[in-house]
């Protein structure tokens, strides 16, 4: 299941090229993943788990510029033993074009005591 919100570039997400900052894609990248995890999962599992990056692969399409309105978009790709590759999507909002595509390895960690554990059922299926 997917889910996506909409932004508008500001200048405070500008490089010295007036381009979007490859570091503003990663922070948008965390922050989509964090807030659909927040919308999905209920107050109990946010407790008593937590996720962790262990990877990030980007591919840059193409520049945003100031102004520009980005609907990102996130959703989970796959899910295996305590590991789950989440896709995040950021598309021009008037042309559709895509400008960055992620693929973050992401793992869960039990609240407590920070080991790996398996992704259960209950989480998985909050995210078909």
């Amino acid at each position: 299941m997917s889910f996506q919100k909409e932004i508008v570039v500001t200048n405070d997400d500008l490089d010295d090229l007036n381009h979007v900052n490859n570091v503003r894609y990663v922070q948008w990248i965390q922050d989509i993943s964090k807030e659909h995890w927040q919308a999905k999962a209920s107050t109990t599992m946010q407790e008593d788990v937590i996720w962790v990056v262990l990877s990030h692969h980007i591919e840059y399409k193409r520049a945003a510029i100031i102004n520009d309105p980005i609907i990102i978009s996130t959703y989970i790709d796959s899910s295996s033993g305590a590991k789950s590759i989440r896709i995040v999507e950021m598309k021009h909002r008037k042309t559709n074009k895509l400008l960055v595509r992620s693929s973050t390895e992401w793992c869960l960690l039990d609240s407590k005591s920070y080991r790996p554990i398996r992704i259960p059922d209950e989480i998985k299926e909050i995210f078909l």
